[in-house]
């Protein structure tokens, strides 16, 4: 029987990565991890967490306005610094990969720093030693992508987004996804004049129709410019440092920083595979089994690297169930079913389940319930923006198929009723349920009559 260095050796130290890695180590086995960047992963560094930290930020200035309406006076006037925001932010970021080093030192693991590559099915090359491993895990995780177009030089991805020296205050976001309308609302709610340019006609593309309409409302009415059905298709470095875009309709228009949300792909680039017979998709995903077995019976793959929603949560989901199968006798299988997500924009939307487009698809007959209301808060605000819920039923058994919301904790509220959908909660449940009053949530146990059919 063959003697390795370790039992498991991970590639990548973001979510995934180090939730399987500290408990492969606590069943018992010898681990380690190599990572060349940061410590958390994208979620951690260039994601989810100082996304959310910017989009706390740039709420403020919506709060300052709305509080006239409640007796507060001088407030009209408030400065926002942006480098300020920036290094409290590096601040925490810095925190939290202290974190991240310390629960793996306190399991056991051992960190090596440094991009580690494939040279077969058990070793491994990492600062120019090989080592060798029973079985080796990659979750690289994914990395922004950007389209090949005259200017690209020019252009940021999300990850420089947070560093920034300057605040732009003219800024062109490219993208359809979340990350396009969650920047475009950040930096409009901290002063910036926005553009949000996307080749389609309408973003978010596998949302519920209805969520990405009233978005793309409400976000007009904070005043973001938005071009559907545009596509950039040079840029060009002006003498005072401004960015100049030219677009497939004949316009143009200047910048101070161009930011392009078109998308993220599997981080695989040095990562050796081609030393390895590992199959992979047409998009560049890693090919696994329900386990997260690759092609290869010593090589599992999680996380972006994978076909499956692109969200922490997920990530460490697959790998706890990873470290189980492989080191705890008890094989695991993740559930992809009714896994709920939220998108910072301005509002928020928060979702679970099927989409109306998806249900009628799956089923023969369904019921939709939706509800469009003023926010008790807005009545004294002034603000125009409304909150918009909807709840598809299959009208043959009662249960609740989808839920979808936009507006104001909607990322909170759905947390919630995602437990409800993975119980099978029917409809008649949400209507026996009392509601908090006077709350935006109650308004999902008091809606009666069905919208459509």
């Amino acid at each position: 029987m063959a003697t390795y260095d370790y039992d498991l050796f991970v590639i990548g130290a973001g979510s995934g990565g180090v939730r399987a890695s500290r408990m492969a180590s606590q069943f018992g086995a010898k681990v380690a991890v190599a990572e060349d960047q940061f410590l958390g992963g994208t979620c951690v560094n260039v994601g989810c967490v100082p996304k959310k930290l910017f989009s706390y930020a740039s709420h403020f200035s919506e709060e300052f306005r709305h509080s006239n309406g409640f007796g507060w006076s001088n407030i009209n006037k408030p400065e926002f610094d942006w480098c300020t925001l920036v290094a409290n932010k590096d601040t925490e970021i810095s925190r939290l990969n202290g974190i991240y080093d310390n629960l793996l030192g306190n399991a056991g693991v051992t960190l090596l720093d440094g991009r580690a590559r494939l040279v077969d099915s058990h070793t491994v090359a990492i600062n120019n030693k090989q080592v060798t491993a029973d079985k080796i895990l990659l979750a690289t995780g994914g990395w922004p992508y950007i389209p090949e177009f005259p200017g690209k030089e020019h252009v940021i991805s999300s990850n420089e987004i947070f560093y920034l020296k300057e605040f732009p205050k003219r800024l062109l976001v490219v993208g359809g996804g979340y990350i396009a309308v969650e920047f475009a609302g950040i930096f409009a709610g901290l002063g910036a004049d926005i553009t949000l340019s996307y080749r389609g006609p309408l973003f978010l593309r596998n949302f519920d129709d209805d969520i990405r309409n009233v978005l793309a409302t409400e976000m007009a009415k904070k005043g973001i410019n938005l071009a559907f059905n545009t596509n950039v298709t040079s840029v060009v470095k002006q003498q005072d440092g401004s960015f100049q875009a030219f677009f497939d309709t004949g316009e143009n228009a200047s910048f101070d920083s161009i930011l392009y949300a078109t998308g993220r792909k599997p981080n695989t680039t040095d990562l050796g595979l081609e030393n390895v017979d590992i199959k992979t998709n047409p998009s560049g995903t890693i090919v696994v089994d329900q386990y997260h077995k690759t092609s290869v019976d010593s090589i599992y793959a999680l996380g972006d690297l994978i076909e499956g929603p692109e969200l922490t949560p997920v990530a460490l989901r697959e790998g706890t169930a990873l470290a189980n199968t492989l080191f705890n006798n008890t094989p695991q299988t993740v559930d992809y079913s009714n896994i709920p997500t939220a998108v910072f924009s301005h509002p928020n939307i928060g979702t679970v389940g099927l989409t109306e487009e998806e249900a009628r698809k799956q089923f023969a007959s369904i019921e939709i319930y939706k509800s469009t209301f003023r926010h008790l808060k807005h009545t004294l605000s002034g603000s125009a923006e409304k909150t918009f819920m909807k709840l598809i039923v299959n009208k043959d058994n009662d249960i609740v198929l989808g839920v979808h919301m936009i507006g104001a904790d909607a990322g909170e509220i759905i947390q919630g009723l995602a437990v409800a959908l993975k119980a099978g909660a029917t409809k008649s449940t949400f209507d026996s349920t009392i509601g908090i009053h006077p709350t935006a949530a109650e308004e999902f146990v008091t809606m009666r009559e069905p919208a459509s059919s």
